[in-house]
């Protein structure tokens, strides 16, 4: 045994630490030599010391004889999971936007509350910032840092996160890195920065989360690290360390300690694959859930037939903060072994179980073991289910029943949350605490637990896998040929760090322009492959402590229970739920209202209009903080009412990057000078995207209402795409015009009168270039006679119901059919219908004069990709599809077998690619490779069918040489304000 190089898994939970043996020429349980389960010590190490001790002993194998020790933590979620303030550190937070950028979209907007009170130590905003193109909005100002430092210094603050504005493409001025440089000299090294751009990409809020809970626990996570190289030492192991990382990829531990981060989920991600290393089932035609019960949280995740994790969706979640990491889709819970038991003191109180756990001190506190804790694995005791501890707690009958059907109820509200479809599955069941689920779940049809489940954590650690990435930029007409070459460049680097050659798979792919550099574009190749033992055991290298007073100690948790009421969607009875009219007919709108809309403006933006989700926050922010924004139909305009129709215009991606800003105000503001009148009411200029929302804050901010209508009933690219260009006169585009453009940050332009109207488009966008690519836009305002005649109506009433279609259909678990719910709500299969289903496995991008312009390339799922046998594509329909796009989706194009071609559907009908895990509406800065996806295609308004809509807005107007064939026929909307009114 002592000549026979091993594997060591490690799994450190909150509660207990796994560990596992691994012989890695085998497959399976039969690998696993040796398990051992110890309880994780308050100093970290103790458990780790003692299981991989006992490990060798009982193996009679030498330290010598371990090649590697492969560690997976859910030490860190489980601070943020439990708000443990005792791991977590506040943190100030530094924003580079010039200008009113960022101003309405405060840092930890969409935090917890809970963990905002821990984590919030300071924001501020400074001058800075970046455009797309790496222009400056801002100068960095050496005396405004120097202030805020000393502001951060006299707080005591040790961790600081800067974020500026599209950071990731500053590489000439290197802001952030500026600013860093400047703090330590006021602040010193002692005072740990972290820079948003080496954590995350573009989406400057998901970054920017992303980049504070990095931040937050960087001195904990220094610790852990510390103390897993201290451990090793005293047990003489002379081998590399490596931690997994969220994805089940290897990282060393030098990474680490920088980005503990991206370790967050990869306790999760180790039991999936751990799971479906450890199962007996052998290949699966259908996707199975892997649940694993620890002492502090329950995780589920999706194992597809091919033996690994479901990816998450363009955005996920940690802790309950949206971040943009491409990780495997988890859920987690705060329910585990050591969860407390809260029984109330009276009927009227409810009943719980969690987040809270005693976590590692379950042996001294719990009743079961003559502690006097009450918690979850007491209840399992005294049940008679589990046989923990050294006695029987003394629990009442009708708190361990109340117990118990509380947790039931958890893991399967869990499950419903994980699931696509109302059809049992299958549940794969591991963990330590695996007892606490009952052995019957609604909606489950089987349930497994493989051998050595109770260590699956540290098996999956042990099977983690190499990761190799290659990026190249070059000239759009040799990209897909150099494309194979990237792959080809890819799969050779890691197989060159210990990947096995013939198992090498391809987990991303992105081909995407470089903003204004034209012809150029960037290519992006990851894969990851299992590790070729034969050679990757050869290379070791000894991992050495660092020196530092910094010790690891003894930590008292300090919890922080949510006491401020935030709404989320399980606040909500969304079968039953009823908006505000008051008995004029005027609509106030809620959180609930604002939620359904954001949904369904990013459907309706086919695409384009850039995401809703900061908008939506802000008008989020303005309702809680008291505002009141109205809607109000066509119908209750008085007869002399002027609407002004407000929007953003500029390329879709500012929309995650540059948000806030007063531009549109400025807009708002700057034609109703030019003209001399206050309008009475505002309308969007187009419903789809985050433009949708932009009269929705003019509503609140000027105190008058917004009309349910736009003027495209979608997204479109160009100015001149309006409706109300329909009843021009001799198409005269000065129709359309005067327009007022603001940059929000002090420039404000009109735009009078034009000879054509592809002199105002040009016109336009080069000046919404100079402004950054964005600019707020107010057209001149409508009559209602005009509205009525020209306008699209009920779109604010649409977007509503699209939202609310989606969010339902999570609620119930029925996510897997979303799109009859959609297609009920675009007026049934006579309107609307899905075209296709697959996965992204292409996409082309580049950024020209404003505009996204690109092809996406959805490929029809493999058999072992698929999630389930069952389904409604038709097995003779398309191989592929190819959707081309210039901002907004404009074709589907679909690809047969038989190497026939056909066109499905084509502008102005609305083409809308949805993330088949939510729901939701993937827009062009959301394609990625290998993202689940499915194509609905809608009727338009019959205005747009019209032959002079047409000429506008149809094919032809997008340079296609075929004429125009609709999907279906429109429906009316109903509105919300007609179905919901008082009845007087």
């Amino acid at each position: 045994m002592t000549s026979q190089k091993l594997i060591i898994g490690v799994d450190v939970g909150g509660t207990n630490t796994d560990a596992v043996l691994l012989d890695p020429t085998k497959l399976g349980p039969a690998a696993v030599i040796l398990s051992f389960k110890a309880t994780t010590g308050t100093d970290v190490t103790t458990g780790i010391e003692e299981a991989i001790r006992t490990l060798l002993k009982q193996a009679n194998a030498s330290s010598s004889s371990v090649a590697s020790l492969m560690i997976g933590t859910t030490h860190f979620i489980n601070a943020v999971v439990e708000r443990d303030a005792s791991r977590l550190e506040p943190v100030a937070v530094l924003r580079l936007a010039a200008g009113d950028y960022m101003e309405n979209t405060p840092p930890f907007i969409d935090f917890p509350p809970a963990l905002t009170k821990i984590i919030n130590g300071y924001g501020a905003r400074v001058s800075g910032g970046v455009q797309i193109d790496g222009s400056e909005i801002g100068p960095i100002k050496e005396d405004e840092i120097i202030e805020q430092a000393n502001i951060i210094k006299a707080k005591g603050l040790q961790k600081v996160a800067i974020i500026g504005i599209y950071s990731p493409f500053d590489e000439k001025y290197k802001q952030e890195y500026q600013v860093r440089d400047m703090l330590r000299k006021t602040l010193g090294d002692e005072v740990e920065v972290v820079c948003s751009r080496d954590v995350a990409g573009v989406g400057i809020l998901a970054r920017e989360n992303a980049a504070i809970l990095n931040a937050s626990i960087l001195r904990f996570s220094k610790r852990t690290i510390n103390g897993f190289k201290r451990a090793m030492k005293r047990l003489n192991l002379n081998c590399p360390l490596y931690l997994t990382s969220n994805s089940g990829q290897l990282l060393s531990s030098k990474e680490a300690v920088l980005f503990p981060i991206q370790i967050f989920a990869s306790g999760a991600t180790n039991s999936i694959r751990g799971a479906s290393f450890l199962s007996s089932a052998g290949k699966q035609t259908e996707s199975r859930y892997v649940i694993d019960i620890g002492g502090t949280t329950t995780d589920i995740g999706c194992l597809l037939p091919s033996g690994f994790p479901r990816l998450a969706s363009a955005s996920t979640e940690i802790g309950g903060v949206r971040v943009n990491f491409a990780i495997p889709q988890v859920e987690s819970i705060g329910l585990g072994g050591g969860s407390l038991v809260h029984v109330p003191e009276n009927s009227a109180d409810r009943f719980s179980i969690g987040p809270d756990s005693i976590g590692q001190a379950l042996r001294e506190k719990a009743k079961c073991f003559g502690g006097d804790t009450l918690t979850a694995t007491d209840i399992m005791v005294a049940a008679g289910v589990a046989k923990v501890g050294a006695s029987t707690p003394e629990v009442l009958l009708e708190t361990i029943e109340a117990a118990r059907k509380k947790m039931k109820i958890m893991i399967e509200d869990l499950i419903d949350r994980m699931k696509t479809s109302p059809e049992p599955c299958s549940l794969l069941l591991v963990g330590g605490g695996a007892f606490l689920c009952p052995s019957e779940l609604v909606g489950v049809a089987s349930i497994e637990i493989p051998e050595h489940s109770e260590v699956a954590n540290a098996v999956g650690a042990a099977v983690a896998e190499i990761g190799e990435a290659a990026e190249l930029m070059v000239d759009n007409d040799k990209k897909d040929a150099t494309l194979i070459e990237v792959k080809t460049q890819a799969i050779a680097a890691a197989v060159t760090r210990g990947a096995k050659e013939d198992q090498v798979r391809i987990i991303e792919e992105d081909v995407s322009g470089i903003p204004y550099i034209e012809g150029k574009s960037k290519i992006v190749v990851k894969v990851v492959g299992p590790v070729d033992y034969e050679r990757f055991l050869n290379k070791a290298e000894i991992e050495v402590p660092e020196s530092s007073t910094d010790e690891v100690y003894d930590e008292t948790k300090k919890w922080e229970i949510e006491d401020v009421k935030a709404f989320t969607e399980a606040d909500i009875d969304h079968d039953t739920y009823k908006p505000h009219i008051d008995s004029d007919r005027v609509w106030h709108l809620t959180e609930t209202d604002a939620y359904y809309i954001s949904i369904g403006c990013y459907i309706l933006g086919c695409a384009g209009g850039g995401t809703p989700y900061g908008s939506y926050l802000e008008l989020r922010q303005v309702l809680r903080d008291g505002g009141d924004v109205t809607i109000i139909d066509i119908e209750d305009l008085t007869d002399d009412a002027l609407c002004g129709p407000v929007a953003g215009m500029g390329s879709p991606v500012i929309a995650i990057e540059r948000l806030g800003g007063n531009m549109i105000g400025e807009a708002w503001e700057g034609m109703q000078k030019h003209l001399g009148i206050k309008f009475s009411g505002v309308m969007a200029a187009e419903i789809g995207g985050s433009n949708g929302f932009a009269p929705l804050h003019i509503s609140n901010a000027y105190k008058i209402p917004c009309v349910d209508a736009d003027v495209m009933g979608r997204a479109f690219p160009a100015f001149e795409m309006s409706s109300l260009f329909i009843g021009a006169k001799n198409d005269d585009i000065n129709h359309l015009l005067p327009v007022c453009l603001a940059s929000g940050d002090g420039t404000t332009m009109i735009f009078s009168t034009s000879k054509d109207a592809l002199a105002v488009d040009k016109a336009l966008r080069a000046i919404c270039i100079t402004m950054g690519l964005a600019a707020g836009i107010t057209a001149r305002p409508c009559t209602k006679t005009e509205l009525k005649q020209f306008s699209i109506p009920r779109t604010q009433s649409l977007s509503w119901r699209l939202g609310r279609a989606v969010v339902r259909a999570r609620a119930k678990g029925t996510i897997a059919n979303v799109h009859d719910d959609v297609i009920t709500e675009f007026g049934g299969p006579q309107s609307a219908k899905k075209v296709f289903e697959g996965k992204i496995v292409g996409i082309g991008n580049t950024i020209y004069k404003g505009h996204s312009y690109g092809k996406l390339i959805i490929e029809k799922l493999k058999d072992y990709e698929k999630e389930s046998e069952a389904g409604d594509i038709d097995d003779s329909g398309p191989e592929r599809v190819e959707i081309p796009f210039k901002n907004e989706n404009l074709l589907v194009e679909a690809y047969y077998k038989d190497g026939e071609k056909k066109i499905l559907t084509m502008v102005p009908d609305l083409i809308m690619v949805l993330d088949t895990l939510t729901g939701e509406a993937c827009g062009v800065p959301e394609y990625r490779y290998g993202l689940k996806v499915m194509v609905i295609v809608a009727a338009v308004h019959p205005l747009w069918t019209t032959k002079r809509g047409l000429e506008i807005a149809g094919p032809t107007a997008f340079g296609y040489d075929f004429d125009f064939v609709p999907c279906g026929t429109y429906s009316d909307v109903r509105s919300v304000i007609d179905e919901f009114a008082p009845k007087l």
